[in-house]
């Protein structure tokens, strides 16, 4: 059986960790909401350098997704469910 005294430290614990978590994201989300202006006039510029980015990206990795599949083919695929005793 546990000690009531001790499930009780932990829980504290807990929460004073998360507490300090709590306080942590809400100093980070008033810094992003004053820079979020800024980057939004970046944003602007940048987009179509980023998008065409993304899309060569994209195509890339497809291809070789692609290359690897068909050369993977002369082997067995493993099954990646999991297998319980």
């Amino acid at each position: 059986m546990k000690d009531i005294h001790e499930v009780l430290r932990r829980k504290q614990a807990q929460y004073a960790q998360l507490g300090k978590q709590i306080e942590m994201l809400q100093q980070a989300a008033e810094k992003l909401r004053e820079v979020a202006p800024l980057l939004a006039e970046n944003d602007a510029e940048d987009d179509s350098a980023v998008l065409a980015e993304v899309d060569d990206d994209s195509n890339a990795m497809a291809a070789k997704a692609g290359a690897q599949s068909s050369s993977s083919s002369a082997k067995p695929a493993r099954s990646t469910t999991p297998r319980w005793p």
